[in-house]
């Protein structure tokens, strides 16, 4: 991760859309169930009725405009595979009109919206999106808005919302098949509101922070559906002389921060090729060779099994260009690698050679049907077909050429690791127009005043009630109130057996917070495994102490009970073992105990400590001990 930027000198400005489920009985436009399904590939053709196919193209909007980024996706000529199952309808296929807007789905976003105190609108008006990228049958999204102009207060001031909408879910990728792509219909329909802040966000850490509580907002209300893929962010960022670029599907939060500064990093390494480039008056050749009788008694098994023919183009003047890492881990080669294989190829270059079986002979060669000197940089891909070879090469030469303008503006799509990848072109209003088959909603003022009344306690409410109900310090109120695990907190400490509150919640703020420095992947760190830890903990199963040794072990081992944990980590104890070795150590340091009496119990529970920490909780210990040298000093 990138790290110590001075934000302000950078120019930062950075916002959020929250992409999350609501919990609802049915789908948005129809009565279909939102419950979801295994995503394996094997499951899912188990349990798929039958499928069908469609073909997406870009349409024009009302103002007889393309939208860039559909006009792209058209390009790709893709398949688009549809799985149906019982639990999907004719409206899912796009084979009947969709119903009415989904009452309960309107209710949760109207008091999500009172929650961000927000402007409702007076009727919501449903409008079509168009997204041609195979996620929604149709050819478009459909999503309204409901409220604007909302505000959340942080501890870095105030950010402002801009604009909250209801939406249908799209359908789930299931797998890419050459040109096919295969989608689940269960996901698509599910009802999701979108809610998008205003570029007020300054810092990497803020923005981790929005999302963290809007995201303890969202479920405040008990009526968002939790789990893997059920919220997802999306990040705008810009800096002083770059672009907005929005970043989809960040789904661990922890990655908020590293993503931020990562696309900080990328436009500024643009920036800079951008003067080297002008400096050395490169220039993209349009022009694309068949390099095939180059490589025809090749050693290369990448092109052998790409069916020897071999396809491609000079860039004047970008020798070493390609080379620059612009993320961690990913070079310039690879931003125009990601616009290759969005054409089904790979993409080799200069600048990375020799490798892959490619000898220096074969290098001369194919720069020589270039003329290119030294300081040109040769690209190629291999393909048994010259259309795609030529859709994939045009597409690089195209952002090569960008790169010489400046930092495009662009939907990248998050990656694991905390950097990003091209999806497309960002797309712009020519995409927006009205569904005519959704009537409008109207919103009233009794609706709107029944659901304000039974809005969630405020964050201010919670604080003050933790103090008083659980003893808990305005600081440590202050950060469980505002944590994510808050539920987590109020159903462990009102579990059957004790649990101090206090405890409960330095676990889930301070530990949870230290872990997570460390690196741990608490995410693989169920709230069950969590309730568990406490669970045994207050059976005396180990002491307090090994509560982050526990967490850190499970977030390896993931499969494993609590119970197999604490064995596998040593902790088991048998109590009249430790009872025996407080006897010892008493009986062994008589004479030190006669001496200093009851004094004597703190130097030797370092002692016992010392071989039963994390086994056996320090207040037994010290129980245990105080009445072995009780019994000493009254003999």
């Amino acid at each position: 991760m990138v790290a110590g930027y001075d934000y302000d000198k950078v120019g930062l400005k950075a916002g959020l859309e929250i992409h999350q489920q609501l919990d609802t009985r049915t789908k948005l436009f129809c009565k279909c169930p939102t419950g979801s399904r295994g995503k394996e590939k094997e499951r899912e053709r188990e349990e798929c009725l039958y499928s069908f196919i469609r073909y997406l193209r870009a349409a024009k909007s009302e103002m007889g405009e393309v939208d860039e980024a559909a006009r792209e996706e058209a390009g790709y000529g893709r398949t688009f595979v549809y799985n149906a199952y019982d639990s999907t309808c004719l409206v899912e296929n796009d084979e009947e009109p969709p119903g009415e807007l989904n009452p309960e789905a309107v209710d949760i976003a109207l008091e999500i919206a009172l929650m961000l105190k927000m402007e409702v609108v007076d009727e919501i008006h449903t409008m079509r999106k168009i997204v041609i990228d195979g996620s929604n049958t149709c050819g478009f999204q459909r999503t309204a808005l409901v409220a604007t102009d909302g505000w959340l207060s942080t501890d870095d001031g105030r950010v402002r919302i801009e604009s909250l909408c209801l939406e249908e879910d799209a359908a789930q990728k299931i797998e890419t098949r050459g040109d096919k792509v295969v989608y689940s219909l269960a996901r698509l329909g599910i009802p999701l509101v979108e809610i998008s802040t205003a570029p007020e966000i300054h810092t990497a850490d803020q923005a981790r922070k929005v999302a963290e509580q809007i995201g303890m907002i969202l479920r405040s209300t008990g009526r968002v559906k939790r789990g893997l893929g059920t919220i997802r962010q999306d990040i705008n960022i810009s800096i002083e002389g770059g672009a907005r670029v929005e970043i989809k599907g960040v789904q661990n939060l922890r990655m908020i921060g590293e993503i931020v500064d990562n696309e900080i990093l990328r436009q500024q390494r643009l920036m800079e090729l951008k003067d080297e480039l002008n400096s050395r008056d490169a220039r993209v050749e349009y022009r694309i060779e068949d390099l095939s009788h180059v490589f025809s008694n090749t050693a290369s098994r990448v092109i052998r099994n790409a069916g020897g023919r071999v396809f491609g183009a000079c860039l004047r003047g970008f020798a070493g260009i390609l080379s620059t890492e612009l993320q961690p881990g990913r070079r310039f080669g690879t931003e125009l690698a990601d616009f290759a294989a969005r054409h089904g190829t790979g993409l080799i270059h200069t600048d990375e050679l020799p490798a892959y079986g490619i000898g220096e002979a074969e290098i001369a060669d194919m720069r020589a049907v270039f003329n290119a000197s030294e300081s040109d940089c040769v690209v190629i891909t291999a393909v048994k077909e010259r259309a795609q070879a030529e859709r994939a090469l045009m597409a690089v030469l195209k952002r090569a050429e960008e790169a010489m303008r400046g930092i495009p503006k662009e939907t990248r799509r998050a990656l694991p690791d905390g950097c990003s990848a091209y999806m497309r072109p960002l797309p712009g209003a020519a995409r927006m127009y009205p569904e005519t088959d959704v009537p409008p909603v109207e919103i009233d003022a009794e609706r709107l005043k029944d659901i304000g009344s039974r809005l969630p306690e405020t964050f201010e409410h919670r604080i003050a009630r933790y103090r008083e109900q659980f003893g808990l310090n305005e600081e440590l109120a202050t950060k469980i109130a505002r944590s994510s695990y808050f539920e987590l907190f109020e159903s462990i400490v009102h579990m059957p057996h004790s649990h101090p509150p206090t405890l409960v919640a330095r676990t889930l703020t301070d530990t949870m917070v230290e872990l997570m420095r460390e690196g741990v992947e608490l995410e693989n760190l169920s709230e069950q495994h969590i309730r568990d830890i406490f669970r045994l903990l207050a059976a005396r199963a180990f002491g307090k102490e090994a509560i982050p040794d526990i967490m850190r072990y499970i977030a390896k081992k993931p499969e494993l009970s609590v119970e197999h944990a604490i064995e596998e980590l040593g902790l088991k104890v048998d109590i009249r073992d430790v009872e025996r070795f407080i006897e010892d150590t008493v009986a062994s340091r008589r004479d030190f105990i006669l001496e200093r009496g009851e004094s004597a119990v703190g130097p030797l529970m370092g002692i016992v400590m010392a071989r039963y920490r994390g086994k056996l909780d320090g207040k037994e210990i010290n129980r245990l001990l105080k009445a072995k040298v009780q019994e000493l000093l009254e003999d």
